[in-house]
């Protein structure tokens, strides 16, 4: 995680600046240091045999980008509405991903102080995905683990459709 040292009356405190998004009804932060860019959802390809909620590629600018949408990963109900969409384009282990949120908020920094670890609150399955949850005031924001977000076989899952579709470009489009 991406600490800044910022001053206030008390001395210096360690904050953490999150990209606030909504999945369904619930709030969930990713560290901005973690996030290339934000963009509006474009023409997906689908891709044959992916895990269930990898959405297709995207080309951006040249660079074929897996779709992974959150809300099936989540398990959550579709968006109602699809104009606020966003994907959130990440890098994962070298490699760049996006992720489908229904609506990105905003920008928000939390201090160590208001955050708690996951481990106080989520037990079983989906519990790695989280780092832990944020709080300022009523606002709570869940912390998700980007390194967890997919496991091991999805992400190899992943590496394999970046290859299937870089083979599909002709020899002057290859990297």
């Amino acid at each position: 995680m991406t600490v800044a040292e910022t001053a206030n009356g008390e001395g210096r405190k360690r904050e953490i600046q999150l990209a606030c998004f909504r999945i369904g009804n619930e709030l969930y932060g990713l560290d901005i240091m973690r996030i290339k860019e934000i963009i509006r959802p474009q023409k997906l390809t689908p891709v044959p045999k992916a895990p269930r909620f990898i959405e297709g590629v995207i080309n951006l600018r040249g660079t074929v980008i897996p779709v992974a949408d959150l809300r099936k990963r989540f398990d959550q109900q579709v968006s109602d509405n699809p104009r606020k969409n966003r994907i959130l384009v990440c890098a994962l282990e070298g490699r760049m991903v996006g992720l489908l949120v229904d609506e990105v908020m905003e920008v928000r920094s939390f201090t160590r102080q208001e955050m708690t670890p996951a481990s106080m609150f989520f037990k079983g399955q989906g519990d790695d995905f989280f780092l832990g949850v944020a709080r300022q005031d009523d606002l709570l924001v869940m912390l998700l683990d980007l390194d967890r977000v997919l496991s091991s076989d999805e992400k190899i899952s992943l590496h394999q459709i970046e290859a299937m579709t870089d083979e599909k470009k002709p020899e002057t489009e290859r990297s």
